[in-house]
């Protein structure tokens, strides 16, 4: 069995002793590797190697920076079917979705190659009699980048791409979950010609977390993972002077018209509510039919949802793979006893799925809810499972309140015909990414994400312009270059004539 450890300042670190987590394979429930949890120790290391690595990189030549992750881009395409086997193997999604998953990635990367463009500041002629004004973004310093198990190379790569194109060097803290592939992109850095302690890896839990929070030598941190954590990562950090980027939870409403195309509306809706298992934070997991739509809707999503291919991930026929861990599992499980104890009906269990061969891995079955309610705990939490609610409202107007009285704002969608009613959604909803009959409404990389209120705690959304100037701070000069010897001080407040 490979133990799995960490990589700081260029080069694979090795385990000596401490603490170990098992890594599983969630198709089989089988053990698969170990990996370290980094102490202190390793934890300090990553991050004196990030700071002193610091001043020379933030000195290179932001074309010369580009450069590396032009490289960077061709040798991770060049090995793309084995990072996503590797994240198939310890998330469980299907392999088409890791390869979305990688390509996604990418896109930043792509888009963190044209930094040089990116980073141009603005400059005004003559604001005062012989003076000049003008701007720069610099690099904020060492950036911690603590990663989630949902996505484990996409998240990683909307965070340190931009970063050390800046000018920042980084430390990531992946979900011990998921630890392989960050392992694989630290090394292709390497080979793609950063410098040493410019991007480090240190797997771990709570403990590392923690250190990385308050160490005086990180700047910023970046973070996407549930809301209480978020909360917790955005108070602790910013407590400790840091800037803060901090990503929560999601409830993320479908809204049906009853003008919509109902067949394009539940195949939006099966891809978006069971794709991943529904581990992901712009799952829709909540479909809002209006008026006299509700039964349609129902007759058509439940086949379907019967007829879900769930299987392991690497099996080409499958739709839907495996929860990551089986603790995860009975905890979606428990959602959904939840929702058949307060009365919403199961239109569709998912409970019961056994797969020969397959028995210990950690499978649910796509679950429907009908008739929920708000006051549901299935509706007010995030499940983060194969687990869809229908609710029924009345009206449009209704349905705008009930999304904007959700105490998470993160991403939306409307299925309609109405350009009016499609146009005044997008307009008073109060949700940081919505889509019009798009039901997973992902900003490309050179747009930002991040939603609202609970969702999102810090001021900056993720990547795009907004990554930019997360990972920068913002400097202005003035400047005049007398022609001669300026006699007396002037006391008063700069006037410019």
């Amino acid at each position: 069995m490979s133990a799995l450890g960490h990589f700081v300042n260029g080069a694979a670190l090795k385990a000596n002793g401490g603490r170990f987590g098992d890594v599983f394979n969630p198709a089989t429930g089988a053990v698969s590797a170990q990996v370290a949890l980094a102490g202190a120790a390793e934890v300090d290391q990553a991050i004196a190697a990030a700071a002193a690595a610091l001043p020379r990189w933030a000195a290179t030549p932001s074309v010369q920076r580009a450069r590396v992750l032009f490289k960077f881009k061709e040798l991770v395409e060049a090995r793309a079917d084995e990072i996503a086997a590797a994240i198939t193997s310890e998330h469980g999604k299907v392999l088409s979705d890791a390869r979305g998953e990688l390509m996604r990635g990418l896109e930043v990367v792509e888009f963190a190659c044209g930094i040089p463009h990116l980073l141009k500041g603005e400059f005004s002629e003559n604001v005062g009699t012989n003076v000049d004004s003008h701007s720069v973004r610099q690099p904020v310093g060492v950036c911690a980048g603590i990663t989630p198990f949902n996505f484990p190379a996409m998240v990683p790569m909307w965070m340190f791409p931009i970063a050390i194109a800046c000018g920042n060097t980084f430390v990531l803290k992946p979900s011990e979950r998921v630890p392989t592939v960050p392992l694989i992109l630290a090394e292709l850095l390497t080979q793609a010609g950063l410098p040493p302690g410019v991007f480090n890896v240190v797997n771990g839990d709570k403990e590392a977390v923690d250190i990385l929070l308050t160490d005086p030598r990180v700047a910023a941190v970046s973070f996407v993972g549930s809301t209480p954590i978020a909360e917790y990562v955005y108070q602790t950090g910013t407590a400790h002077g840091k800037r803060v980027q901090a990503l929560g939870g999601a409830k993320n409403h479908m809204v049906i018209m009853p003008d919509a195309d109902l067949a394009k509306a539940t195949d939006a809706l099966m891809g978006a509510g069971y794709g991943s298992a529904g581990e992901r934070c712009m799952a829709i997991s909540v479909a809002v039919a209006v008026g006299g739509i509700g039964d349609a809707l129902i007759e058509e999503l439940a086949p379907k949802v019967r007829a879900l291919k769930v299987g392991p991930g690497t099996d080409p026929d499958s739709e839907m793979g495996a929860l990551v861990t089986r603790q995860h599992l009975e905890k979606v499980r428990s959602y959904v006893d939840s929702g058949v104890e307060e009365g919403a009906e199961l239109v569709v269990d998912g409970r019961g799925l056994s797969l020969q061969g397959y028995e210990n891995g950690y499978f649910l079955g796509g679950c429907l809810f009908d008739r929920v309610t708000p006051e549901m705990k299935i509706y007010r939490e995030e499940i983060f499972g194969p687990v869809l609610a229908v609710m029924r409202v009345d009206s449009f107007d209704e349905a705008v309140k009930l999304i904007n009285a959700h105490e998470f704002g993160n991403g939306t969608a409307i299925f309609t015909r109405d350009g009016d009613a499609a146009r005044t959604f997008a307009s008073t909803i109060q949700v940081g990414m919505v889509g019009v009959n798009v039901p997973i409404p992902v900003p490309m990389a050179f747009h930002s994400f991040g939603g609202w209120k609970r969702s999102l705690f810090g001021d900056h959304a993720v990547h795009g312009p907004e990554g930019v100037h997360f990972y920068t701070r913002l400097k202005t000069v003035t400047s005049r270059w007398p022609t001669g010897i300026r006699a007396g001080a002037d006391f008063s407040m700069p006037v410019m004539r």
